[in-house]
């Protein structure tokens, strides 16, 4: 059995993985010889997955930021009609990404309607106000929508979708991270030190509105605090040369890491990151965080003044419980004072780092138990 699976970006790399691995298990637990084809990234590929095109550096968030990567996500979307055409998929199941996603639903749907189609990890529609058009375009190109939220759920159902809540796919992966003393001993990390990781991207986009204020706090909160080092995961390789260069330029205590995020998570005092999946990484440790995330000027003013989208909240911790766990700031709160101001209430009043960590315990219970990506698989699966 062929089943076709489009994702892009490395949060979508990641969640497509750990499917790819569950699918392959209860494949084989149900006697199903499985051919799985991507959209995706090198994660993907690790767990099995047979990659078309690789889509982990040309996703964006915002409508000025998805200029440069429309002609690569077309032509991306040419390549996988083309390959439907010749290898017909028996299943496909779309990963977040709406752009290209949506594109491939609908390919479908016009010439392949007898296909079954699965949403996993819809695009966050449900999140925000003036989304309905959104919304009708993800309903109709699933036959089946499985939910990670359990208001995403609430959300689809009420509008006529087949759902399932599955719960998060983070309550998996966080069986393999290490202990917080085992990924400092393994950083190198002295118990009395103070490890700040810092989380400026995924996508080239944020690199450019998300690093200099990241850093100009780091560099304040280094002169407050001397014994502090920053520690810093990279999402992409190509970005290393970037970051290491504004390292020097700030001045800054810190290390760039490669293939140890883990670690780096685990290991941390506190956070400070961007808004994304990262967050709920963070939360499900303990660790304390403060969230950022800035978009081009232009952008959020046509969001915000003429397209009139509002959020309750942005970071998936907080979108979790539906109340503020993490102070997260957006686009003009997001400034190196605000950044530098929740950093050191968090490091030195333990009182508000236990009221963070109660909270994360409200939220983890929101996440669902262990199986979340087996019992998606048995969900997809049950489809053909």
């Amino acid at each position: 059995m062929r089943i076709f699976i489009s994702t892009g970006e490395v949060s979508g790399d990641l969640q497509g993985s750990l499917l790819v691995t569950a699918l392959k298990r209860q494949g084989a637990a149900s006697g199903l010889n499985l051919e799985i084809i991507a959209l995706g990234g090198e994660k993907m590929a690790a767990a099995g997955a047979t990659l078309l095109e690789n889509t982990t550096s040309i996703g964006s968030f915002g409508i000025l930021e998805a200029v440069p990567f429309l002609l690569p996500t077309f032509l991306v979307q040419r390549q996988t009609f083309a390959h439907f055409k010749q290898h017909p998929p028996d299943l496909v199941v779309l990963i977040d990404y709406m752009g290209l996603n949506i594109s491939v639903g609908n390919y479908i749907r016009r010439h392949l309607p007898q296909v079954p189609v699965v949403y996993y990890i819809a695009p966050q529609t449900w999140v925000s106000s003036a989304t309905a058009r959104d919304t009708a375009k993800i309903l109709g190109v699933c036959d089946k929508l499985l939910a990670i939220f359990p208001e995403e759920a609430r959300y689809f159902q009420n509008r006529g979708a087949d759902v399932s809540w599955v719960g998060h796919p983070l309550v998996d992966r966080m069986e393999n991270f290490p202990s917080r003393e085992t990924a400092r001993f393994q950083l190198g990390i002295k118990d009395d030190a103070i490890a700040i990781a810092l989380v400026p991207a995924s996508r080239r986009q944020e690199l450019k509105y998300l690093l200099p204020v990241m850093f100009q706090a780091a560099q304040e909160i280094q002169s407050k605090l001397p014994h502090v080092h920053f520690w810093i995961p990279l999402s992409l390789e190509i970005y290393r040369e970037q970051i290491e260069k504004e390292i020097q330029n700030y001045g800054l205590s810190a290390t760039i890491i490669s293939h140890q995020q883990q670690q780096v998570l685990a290991g941390a005092d506190l956070a400070i990151t961007k808004c994304g999946t990262v967050n709920l990484e963070l939360a499900l440790l303990n660790v304390p965080q403060v969230v950022l995330y800035r978009l081009h000027p232009l952008t959020y003013w046509i969001a915000k003044r003429i397209l009139k989208i509002t959020f309750p909240f942005a970071s998936p911790v907080n979108l979790m419980v539906m109340k503020g766990i993490v102070p997260e700031f957006i686009q003009s709160t997001a400034t190196p004072e605000n950044i530098i101001q929740s950093t050191m209430e968090l490091l030195l009043n333990y009182q508000n780092r236990e009221q963070m960590q109660a909270d994360y315990q409200e939220m983890r219970e929101k996440m669902g138990d262990v199986g979340v990506c087996d019992r998606a698989a048995q969900e997809i699966l049950q489809l053909l």
